[in-house]
């Protein structure tokens, strides 16, 4: 993601758009600078620095407080997206991950394509900007991603690789912060090349273990594997409108589409789930949840849009307006190859609710 949690207060504020913003702790006291929006970067802002020596830089900077908590919700809505892709999703943090899309579930044999389609979906689901980077290991693909900030898609493949590392400055090798940069500048190695004339026990000698990894990725190589340790527990869909909506004909639509959506993810995991439960944010950012649990599995888009919709009726939506809307799908079994029976029409009682 770009500009993560700057991104998101530009978002959710549009009075700070196109300013600088920075995201963190007070300039008055010792704050640092936790993210800073691109216009903000221009003054020469980045995080982790010092939050009074942000504000000498940019005395128009806005200073916001981080809200962790939505920028951890807005983190889980994208990789819901990445799910719908690929089960092999490692997080690096809440604004990045790494995807292993050589099997997908949308069964697309370019990845570049996959990855302009999760952008695209990024942008439509939570209106924030992501750059992709795309090739075939972790290490390229990493650096991929930062060739063409912010908004872009980058490719390295497997035959420009041994080029693009060879003229690749070494202070751009992921992994070689700025302390080793220094270190292998005073040896003579400012580039791929240069480092790719040093063997493998002289690199141990002068960097330790990371000598191995160094020697490896001067020559393309990186054999580590997308490591996803989640277990599937809700497949949910949701969207922050670019505009308040109260039309509550317009909602209704807009909860079967999501239902859809689930439906067909269920479909393709042959996979169903017991509670819905459905999220409203309204336009103040006061957020509510209502949830059904179903005494036995569903998946099809009625049930769940018809459980939405009867929860819908416990929110205040229509009477406020509405700034977000997402359902989700939990208490799932997954079937392989499996399929499962017709919903009974149930009493709409063993309510959770959740304000």
């Amino acid at each position: 993601m770009d500009a993560f949690y700057a991104s998101v207060e530009q978002r959710d504020h549009p009075e700070y758009r196109g300013k600088p913003v920075v995201v963190g702790g007070s300039p008055q006291g010792r704050g640092v600078v936790a993210a800073a929006s691109y216009e903000a970067r221009a003054f020469g802002i980045h995080s982790a620095m010092p939050a009074s020596r942000a504000v000498k830089q940019c005395p128009s900077a806005i200073f916001v407080k981080p809200r962790f908590d939505i920028y951890k919700e807005v983190s889980h809505q994208i990789r819901d997206i990445f799910f719908e892709y690929t089960d092999l999703v490692e997080p690096l943090s809440l604004d990045e991950a790494y995807l292993d899309v050589t099997t997908n579930l949308k069964e697309n044999p370019s990845a570049t394509l996959i990855a302009k389609e999760i952008r695209q979906a990024i942008r439509k689901e939570t209106g924030l900007v992501a750059s992709a980077g795309v090739s075939f290991n972790k290490f390229l693909a990493k650096i991929a991603s930062d060739l063409d900030k912010p908004d872009g898609l980058s490719a390295i493949y497997p035959e420009d690789a041994e080029e693009f590392i060879e003229k690749l400055p070494i202070g751009s090798f992921y992994g070689v912060g700025k302390a080793t940069k220094q270190k292998m500048e005073l040896l003579g190695i400012r580039t791929g090349a240069d480092l790719k004339q040093w063997s493998e026990i002289d690199l141990v000698k002068k960097f330790g273990k990371s000598g191995h990894h160094y020697y490896r990725i001067a020559r393309a190589i990186d054999n580590r594997k997308v490591k996803s340790h989640r277990i599937r527990k809700s497949i949910g869909k949701e969207r922050t409108f670019s505009e308040d909506v109260s039309d509550l004909e317009w909602i209704g639509r807009f909860l079967y589409e999501l239902s859809e959506k689930i439906s067909e993810s269920m479909r393709k995991l042959s996979a169903a789930g017991k509670t819905v439960t459905l999220k409203v944010r309204f336009k103040n950012f006061d957020t509510v949840t209502r949830s059904y649990t179903h005494p036995q599995f569903i998946h099809k888009t009625e049930d769940i849009f018809e459980t939405a919709q009867r929860l819908l009726q416990e929110t205040e939506a229509g009477a406020r307006e509405v700034r977000l809307l997402g359902i989700s799908l939990s208490l799932l079994n997954l079937h392989e190859g499996g399929t499962f029976g017709e919903q009974l029409e149930l009493p709409f009682n063993n309510r959770q609710n959740d304000a």
